[in-house]
């Protein structure tokens, strides 16, 4: 029976790259000398520091574009609220999206079902495969899935024949 997964994953690798050019570009950069400016990546995270909630909106641009330049499409990133840490600093955690979220699978399966097509959708930990009888009719599921969830990056993998 032919099947696809359905994931959500990025590239880890060139989002560490990324960080690593903006934590560079932070270093050197003229409006933000002398301040408590910079980014770290932690496992999955992104910790943004700043002194002002301006300041880290510019940190963030800067990360975002540093992402686009690198193929990482910047739907990955999950944006936390600002926190006020010690004295007048600020900090924002923006986690990296790694995997299907149950609903968001869910959702999945809603769209597959609705279609009318003959497929099957199941989900297997953070990715959902979907299984049928013909080539086309999967080819037509990866469309109407990417139509279904706009806001999610998702890609295919393990099509199978």
């Amino acid at each position: 029976m032919p099947s696809f997964d359905t994931i959500l994953e990025a590239d880890l690798v060139e989002v560490k790259n990324a960080v690593d050019q903006v934590a560079r570009e932070v270093g050197t950069r003229f409006d933000f000398k002398g301040t408590s400016a910079g980014i770290e990546l932690k496992d999955k995270e992104i910790t943004l520091f700043g002194d002002a909630d301006f300041q880290l909106q510019q940190v963030e641009e800067v990360l975002r574009n540093k992402l686009a330049k690198r193929n990482v499409d910047v739907r990955f990133l999950d944006v936390g609220k600002v926190e006020k840490i010690g004295g007048d600093k600020v900090k924002q955690v923006v986690k990296v999206r790694n995997g299907i979220a149950t609903e968001d699978g869910k959702k999945i399966q809603q769209a597959i079902k609705g279609s009318k097509l003959k497929l099957q959708g199941a989900i297997q930990g953070d990715a959902v495969r979907v299984t049928g009888s013909k080539r086309d009719d999967l080819q037509q599921a990866m469309v109407l899935i990417r139509e279904a969830l706009k806001d999610l990056p998702l890609s295919f993998n393990n099509f199978r024949d």
